[in-house]
C-alpha cells in the first residue's frame, strides 16, 4: 500500500472514530436528560431527547457512509475490522438512544401525578452508564482491551441496580394496589437503563473484536 494511501486511510479511521466518539457524547447526554426528566418529572427535558432523534439519525448515517467508503479501499486487516466493529457500534448507540426516548415518554405519562417515591438508585443507573460509555470510547480511541473488559464488568452493578429497583417497586405494588401504575411505569425505566448497559457492554466487545480480531463475550 503506497504510503499516502495509507495515511489517506488511517485518516479517514481516525475521522470515523472521532464522529462515533461524538455521538457517544450526544447519547450520553440524552441519558442524562431522560433521568433528569424522569426524576424531576419535567416533560420540557424529555421533550428535548424525543426531538434529538433526527440529530442522533443523522450522526449515525455519516459514520456509516464513511465507514462504507472506507471498506472499498485497500485496507488492512485492522482497519477493515475498525470498520466493521464501528458500524455494529453505531446500532448500539442508535438503541441506547432509543431507549432514552422511551423513559422520556415515561416521563411524559406520569408527569401530572408524583413518584410513589424519590428516584436514587434509577440516577445512579444513568451516572454508571455514562461512565461506562466514556470507558468504552477511552478504551476505542486508545485501543485499549483491557479498559474495554475492566468497563464491560461495570455492567455487573448496573444489573444488581436494576434487581434492587425492581424487588423494592414489587413491594409497593404488593403493600398498595393504587401504586402499581408508578411503580410500573418506573420499573420500565429501570429495565430500560438495564438493557442500555447491555448495549455498552456490546461496545466494549466491539472494541475487543477491532484491536484483536476476536469476538469475546463480555456479559
Amino acid at each position: 500500500m503506497a504510503g499516502n494511501e495509507k495515511n489517506n486511510i488511517n485518516d479517514i479511521k481516525q475521522d470515523i472514530i472521532h464522529d462515533l466518539i461524538e455521538m457517544g457524547e450526544s447519547v450520553k447526554v440524552s441519558i442524562d436528560r431522560t433521568v433528569t426528566s424522569l426524576k424531576e418529572q419535567n416533560t420540557s427535558i424529555a421533550d428535548k431527547v424525543i426531538e434529538s432523534k433526527n440529530e442522533i439519525n443523522d450522526m449515525g448515517n455519516v459514520i456509516e457512509d464513511k465507514c462504507t467508503r472506507g471498506m472499498t479501499l485497500k485496507v488492512s486487516p485492522l482497519q477493515l475490522r475498525t470498520f466493521k466493529g464501528i458500524l455494529r457500534m453505531i446500532i448500539d448507540l442508535e438503541s441506547i438512544f432509543s431507549l432514552a426516548v422511551e423513559i422520556a415518554l415515561i416521563t411524559k405519562v406520569t408527569s401530572q401525578t408524583p413518584h410513589i417515591k424519590p428516584l436514587v438508585d434509577i440516577p445512579r443507573m444513568s451516572g454508571q452508564l455514562q461512565e461506562m460509555l466514556d470507558g468504552s470510547f477511552e478504551a476505542l480511541k486508545n485501543q485499549d482491551i483491557e479498559l474495554a473488559k475492566s468497563t464491560a464488568l461495570m455492567d455487573n452493578e448496573i444489573d444488581a441496580l436494576f434487581d434492587q429497583i425492581r424487588r423494592e417497586l414489587i413491594t409497593y405494588m404488593m403493600e398498595d394496589p393504587k401504586k402499581i401504575t408508578n411503580a410500573s411505569h418506573l420499573t420500565f425505566a429501570a429495565r430500560y437503563m438495564e438493557r442500555m448497559g447491555d448495549h455498552i457492554n456490546n461496545l466494549c466487545e466491539n472494541v475487543v473484536y477491532i484491536v484483536t480480531g476476536e469476538k469475546v463475550d463480555l456479559n
